[in-house]
């Protein structure tokens, strides 16, 4: 697991110092606040062969275990190709999500949320995340004929509804099934770095996706813990508010959630730490952080109030 790191002079980033990071770590910021740059660190370390030169070893190691998921997901096609080969993560775009969990399924990989939960095949695994995020009721991959090397992708939406291609339901399961399957398909002891997991999921599917990430630092695979960090960036609330709760429940220490908010700060960009204290609560929200919810509540009151008013006075 990375412990720490420190950015000079990337982009928006002159000097982060030294971040402290945790099994879940999270970042949130305004637009244009430098917050997604850090992960476009991770893909200037992939094509630049001369990046890792200045690193040891044991560092270099580090990097190769590290994996990086995009924003925008690759949208969902009727067919497949696999040809037996395991991919080493689902790709930047998530286009290798489902060979990768047909990889999984196919080795008889089984992992459980949390430890003593029972354990299941990869493919029921996360077939369950995705109901549990009210996504779909089942999920099925399917070779097109014996023999063949390509699949298909059958859902079914309701328990009643009938099964249908993934390219007959919208875009928010092909847009989360990458991230399921990336946290929970990547080798032990990795590091998984996501740009807005949460693109065209509900508030409550949310919800239920960052418990899906409290599992994924949580599990187990073939009775060892999998090891797995998760640093993301986002802009959900519910994220956020799922973990609080979390927390204040003891499902995950505080120790174990790292929660930092990107601002700018004149020309370059400063990563400011919100304390989370064991009850849940941020101990130093910033200003406007989620927008001025309270300046909201207070000029609505005000204008029910006008309007109530000048109703009376007519």
């Amino acid at each position: 697991m990375l412990t720490r790191m420190q950015i000079q002079n990337f982009k928006a980033w002159k000097d982060t110092e030294m971040v402290p990071l945790a099994p879940l770590t999270v970042i949130f910021g305004t637009n244009s606040s430098g917050k997604s740059s850090l992960g476009h660190l991770l893909l200037a370390r992939n094509q630049n062969a001369d990046f890792l030169a200045d690193f040891a070893l044991q560092a270099e190691e580090m990097l190769e275990r590290m994996y990086y998921l995009g924003p925008l997901r690759q949208s969902a096609r009727p067919v497949y190709q696999w040809a037996g080969e395991t991919p080493p993560h689902v790709g930047v775009l998530g286009e290798h999500a489902i060979a990768a969990l047909l990889a999984a399924t196919g080795q008889g990989r089984k992992l459980n949320r949390a430890p003593r939960q029972w354990l299941q095949p990869f493919d029921v695994f996360i077939a369950g995340w995705l109901r549990d995020l009210g996504v779909i009721d089942s999920f099925e991959v399917h070779p097109l004929a014996e023999g063949r090397k390509d699949y298909e992708v059958l859902v079914r939406t309701h328990a009643r509804s009938p099964v249908v291609k993934l390219t007959d339901v919208g875009v928010g399961v092909s847009q989360v099934l990458p991230a399921l399957v990336q946290a929970f398909h990547s080798p032990p002891n990795s590091v998984v770095w996501m740009e807005q997991p949460e693109i065209h999921r509900h508030p409550s599917a949310q919800a239920n996706l960052a418990d899906a990430f409290i599992s994924a630092v949580q599990s187990n695979e073939s009775g060892s813990a999998r090891g797995t960090q998760l640093i993301i960036e986002t802009h959900s609330e519910h994220f956020l508010t799922r973990w609080q709760r979390r927390v204040a429940e003891r499902r995950i220490e505080a120790t174990d959630v790292a929660v930092y908010f990107a601002k700018p700060e004149g020309a370059s960009a400063e990563l400011e730490t919100l304390r989370l204290n064991v009850c849940g609560e941020i101990e130093n929200w910033p200003v406007n952080f989620f927008g001025d919810e309270m300046g909201d509540i207070a000029a609505r009151t005000l204008e029910a109030i006008r309007r109530q008013a000048a109703r009376e006075t007519a």
